[in-house]
């Protein structure tokens, strides 16, 4: 009896520990950083030295949440996760407004679920949008609804300065926090995270970790990046700091 009592138990632990952390994301999160062999890389890279969890990174370059929808890698992600396994979801760099012409990554302008633009496409055909929130928001609920925990994240910032801060954060920042409090979500303030990082640090150390433009980085600044989104973890309420290991423990700087 007692044995059948501790397989019962552990079955179900089994169930709902989070036996996998899924990376959504762009290039900033993902391996190889932008994809074009110019030594850059993705925090997320580098999230699994700080975890007890393994991690499968599904970030690519290049995406915005829409994109993300539109070529079905929120769906794999879906289909895939079960019950207990953590979702960290981090768009925005690429979710912004393009010219006239569609380039398959903006959102329709606005934070409402039910606001719609029409974007013209190269072959002259058109095609309705939703907002970021809309993809995201709908990303989280399926993922909920498979027993999944989704993470919010914010996006991070660019390698901008005004005087020694970073620069303010543009409005996905907001967006990410609004989808996150409207879904009863985890969400993780990493804009403001690794500004704090990078501020202690300075800004001449700070231009070193991005080579070629002032979005990508280097392994060194994927890592600080990554150090940054642990120390949101911890100072959040999600049950995945719980899987947090002695190094990530350790990560830099203090709650905000």
């Amino acid at each position: 009896m007692f044995s059948f009592i501790v397989t019962a138990v552990l079955s179900l632990l089994s169930s709902v520990v989070g036996q996998t952390v899924y990376l959504a994301g762009d290039s900033t999160m993902a391996p190889n950083g932008d994809g074009a062999g110019t030594g850059t890389d993705g925090w997320g890279q580098y999230l699994g030295q700080y975890l007890t969890l393994p991690i499968s990174n599904q970030a690519i370059a290049g995406r915005s949440a829409r994109s993300f929808t539109d070529e079905g890698r929120f769906t794999t992600i879906i289909d895939d996760a079960v019950a207990g396994d953590f979702v960290i979801i981090e768009f925005g760099h690429n979710d912004g407004l393009s010219g006239d012409v569609d380039n398959g990554r903006e959102d329709a302008f606005g934070d409402s679920l039910t606001v719609t633009a029409t974007v013209t496409e190269t072959d002259g055909s058109t095609e309705v949008i939703h907002t970021f929130n809309y993809y995201m928001t709908n990303a989280v609920n399926s993922l909920k609804a498979k027993g999944a925990i989704p993470i919010v994240s914010a996006q991070t910032p660019d390698n901008i300065w005004d005087g020694d801060v970073i620069t303010a954060p543009p409005r996905f920042v907001p967006y990410a926090q609004e989808v996150a409090g409207n879904t009863s979500t985890t969400y993780i303030d990493h804009y403001d995270y690794v500004a704090q990082a990078y501020e202690a640090i300075g800004e001449t150390t700070v231009n070193t970790y991005y080579p070629i433009d002032h979005t990508h980085t280097t392994v060194t600044g994927a890592n600080v990046v990554a150090e940054a989104f642990v120390r949101g973890l911890l100072c959040s309420s999600s049950t995945l700091k719980t899987f947090v290991n002695s190094a990530g423990e350790a990560a830099p700087n203090g709650c905000l």
